[in-house]
């Protein structure tokens, strides 16, 4: 079956039809699961609450670099009381933002320090975002021992150079709709180059629709045309891209196969 990797289902994302519309679209489209990530606190109870009722749900905890300012004395014990749920798959996301910059830079910086030192202790992979800050994201993933877990550069957007690093610290690379868009062939190179067992796919859903949706909302369903287009680059067909990316998923996190 096909996973979404990484997607946004509840709390500050909610689909116009809600998450169970969403999820079915998903099943019938052919995408058999999902990791639902949550940006803050109150995202992750919900998040949480939807991976109870659906069990082809899974969760991602943490605070998201544009919340990174929101981040109080309490929060980090507050986030890993609720990542001790066992449906809590992922830390984060969590990274650097120094596109939109929407929490200061050092709030950022300390924010992610905080979600990494917080997966070595729960020996959880972490969920990275970076955004024009890749330099600062490698160095940080290093100096903080990201190695010893391990996990996703989600929405990859980088070079090979950065690819090839993050590899090194023992992290997956998922492709998302930005890789159907027509200026995003380095993006593509990527994909058609990365080990076979470090790829994955995803939506990062609301956003980032796929061509042919590009500028509607996105969702789970459309993961099929990340993957498609992955699986050309990759000359591979469709089903056997869907067989990697579940392998590589649960190789990482554990999931599907445990569920």
């Amino acid at each position: 079956m096909l996973v979404d990797s990484h997607c946004h289902l509840i709390g500050s994302y909610p689909a116009p039809d809600g998450p169970e519309a969403v999820l079915e679209r998903a099943r019938l489209a052919g995408v058999g699961g999902c990791i639902a990530v949550a940006t803050s606190l109150e995202d992750a109870r919900l998040t949480l609450d939807l991976c109870a009722r659906h069990p082809e749900v899974q969760a991602c905890l943490g605070v998201h670099p544009h919340e990174a300012s929101t981040w109080g004395p309490d929060t980090g014990a507050r986030l890993e009381a609720l990542l001790g749920d066992p449906n809590a798959r992922f830390v984060g996301e969590t990274g650097l933002d120094w596109h939109y910059d929407l929490s200061p830079r050092d709030m950022q910086e300390e924010v992610f320090r905080a979600h990494i030192r917080c997966a070595r202790r729960l020996a959880k992979p972490v969920m990275v975002h970076t955004r024009e800050a890749p330099t600062e994201t490698l160095r940080i993933l290093r100096e903080e021992g990201a190695d010893q877990v391990g996990g996703i550069i989600h929405c990859f957007s980088e070079d090979c150079a950065f690819a090839a690093q993050a590899l090194d610290l023992g992290f997956h690379l998922s492709f998302s709709g930005i890789i159907t868009f027509r200026n995003a062939e380095p993006i593509r190179e990527v994909a058609a180059w990365a080990p076979e067992d470090r790829i994955l796919v995803e939506t990062d859903s609301p956003y980032l629709a796929p061509v042919p949706f590009r500028g509607r909302p996105n969702e789970p369903a459309y993961v099929t045309y990340v993957a498609a287009q992955v699986a050309r680059l990759r000359h591979l067909g469709p089903e056997r891209l869907a067989e990697i990316t579940t392998r590589n998923l649960e190789a990482l996190c554990g999931w599907p196969s445990s569920s």
